[in-house]
């Protein structure tokens, strides 16, 4: 039999995946472990490799369907095993997709007749429900059929002419249908037909009129007292209705007129509705701008949701507070200037960053509680031991932190070597989920970009985080006290910004932890005693 292949459980705690793209087709041999799809969970990009060797037989999904852990995602042919129950298979899915297709067309017929056919995005066409039977028989368009009845109505007659224009002269000679009833004998064909209206005063007469159909909203309309107030019920403009009759020279509209109205317009208002979010639907399914909107959309789902519910969690559960400062990056520059050759010269590419992180664990090392976190079940506050620094990525999915572990054990040439592979990683979305977990403390560079401060928000459940700011020339106070000015110079500036859980971490703690790192980095030489 068929082989079903399931998305397995590629994360723990990972309920579902987008399908990014298919690696195979219907049709193709693949081998044990060969990836046959690209799915993106709420952790990472991911290969779902093939489970047997065979062929491949039915795709379930489609790329950008939302596919849960535990459903098949596609049907192997396995080598060795009976075709007959696949092509069985494979023939009710057939018959199932012709019965649904039969009863797709069934429901549109259902459909048009219980609109009468007469929605279209030119106008609202007046016909009585039987002549829109009619024309949907005869492929007969209302819209470009110039009533001829009462109030612009389009008569059998009408319709039957249109169908005879269309389809030349044999469909003329066809004999009217009941529209056009011969005049009775007790008169001339010519007079009007009349009857009687009784509406609770006198009895009248109206007289049967061809309202022109241009005439419509007119500026004075008979009704009966009923009538207007059905009117106002169905929130329907009177002088708007098309008026079948006349009494007393004037356009008389009756119930029935006022009921058809109201719903026509309904029909027309609910078919635009549908036709309108339709539209808007398929727009934003393929990131176009909604018409009447100037915007972009994409989907809120994978990595970025799940950065998106990590921020929002720091940011509500922990208090943060963020202390600002910024260091004399002198001393800095220049022993990353002295090494950058020698790194070279071994195929490392040295930037600062490596240099500051080392800064940092001698920092923390110093004041162990910004390397914390927050055990609240237990109501614990966890000291870590371990130095695994995070390092905020931006990628095309959106922030993602690698993690470098033990920088208090590796050189910077390994802490270099491994940021620059981690990053690599995080921006082509090959790393790992398991690299990124275990940080302790987090760096995010935002300097890269241009920025001097920000707040940034702690890695929860981390308890602490550093920004850096740009390193540029600034101007700096060298020498001198209050009551001396000194003297103003411009210096390699490296702004910080280090955000805490103020629940665990005092602003005090905040403070000399960040006076202490700055000594690290005005004079780098006193890493090596660490």
């Amino acid at each position: 039999m068929p082989r079903e292949f399931r998305l397995p459980d590629v994360g723990e705690g990972v309920a579902e995946g987008e399908l990014l793209g298919w690696n195979v087709s219907v049709g193709d041999t693949v081998e044990e472990d060969q990836p046959v799809a690209e799915v993106e969970t709420d952790k990472a990009v991911v290969d779902v490799p093939s489970p047997v060797n065979g062929t491949v037989q039915q795709l379930h999904a489609e790329p950008g369907d939302i596919v849960p852990v535990g459903d098949v995602l596609v049907t192997f042919a396995v080598e060795g095993e009976d075709d007959e129950p696949a092509a069985e298979a494979e023939s009710a899915a057939e018959d199932e997709q012709a019965a649904e297709t039969v009863d797709d067309e069934a429901a549109s017929e259902t459909a048009a007749e219980s609109t009468d056919g007469d929605e279209t995005s030119g106008g609202q066409v007046f016909a009585p429900p039987h002549v829109k039977r009619l024309a949907r028989e005869l492929d007969v368009d209302l819209q470009t059929v110039a009533g001829s009845g009462p109030g612009g109505r389009v008569t059998e007659q009408d319709v039957r002419a249109a169908a005879g224009s269309e389809n030349g002269p044999e469909a003329s000679d066809e004999e009217p249908a009941s529209e056009s009833r011969p005049p009775r004998e007790d008169k001339p064909a010519s007079e009007p037909e009349t009857s009687h209206v009784d509406d609770g005063e006198a009895t009248q007469t109206v007289q049967a009129v061809e309202e022109p159909a241009g005439s419509v909203d007119r500026d004075r309309t008979l009704a009966a007292p009923a009538t207007r107030k059905l009117a106002v019920e169905l929130g329907v403009d009177l002088d708007a209705v098309p008026a079948s009759e006349q009494r007393d020279g004037e356009a008389f509209v009756t119930p029935e007129a006022v009921r058809e109205y109201a719903q026509s317009q309904q029909e027309a208002q609910a078919a635009e509705a549908v036709a309108s979010a339709e539209r808007a639907g398929e727009s934003a399914a393929r990131g176009e701008p909604v018409e009447g909107e100037r915007v972009e959309r994409e989907s809120y789902r994978g990595v970025r949701r799940t950065i998106g519910e990590a921020m929002a969690n720091s940011k509500f559960t922990a208090p943060h507070v963020t202390h600002h400062d910024r260091v004399d990056a002198t001393e800095l520059v220049e022993t990353r200037e002295k090494l950058k050759p020698l790194a070279e010269e071994r195929g490392v590419k040295l930037t600062y960053l490596p240099i500051v992180m080392k800064a940092v664990v001698g920092a923390l090392k110093d004041h162990p509680v910004l390397n914390t976190m927050l055990d609240e079940e237990n109501e614990e506050i966890v000291y870590n031991y371990d130095y695994n620094v995070g390092v905020a990525v931006a990628t095309d999915a959106g922030l993602m932190v690698p993690v470098v572990e033990d920088v208090n054990e590796k050189s910077l040439l390994e802490i270099a070597n491994e940021v620059t592979d981690l990053v690599a990683r995080a921006r082509d979305r090959s790393i790992t989920r398991e690299e990124m977990q275990g940080g302790t403390f987090t760096i995010t560079n935002f300097g890269t970009v241009g920025g001097e401060y920000a707040t940034p928000i702690i890695n929860y459940p981390e308890t602490a985080i550093l920004g850096l700011g740009a390193l540029e020339q600034r101007p700096m106070v060298e020498g001198g006290s209050l009551s001396d000015p000194g003297e103003i110079v411009a210096k390699p500036v490296l702004p910080l910004s280090l955000s805490i859980d103020h629940r665990v971490i005092d602003g005090a703690d905040a403070a000399r932890f960040v006076n202490t790192l700055k000594e690290y980095l005005q004079d780098p030489t006193l890493l090596l005693l660490e």
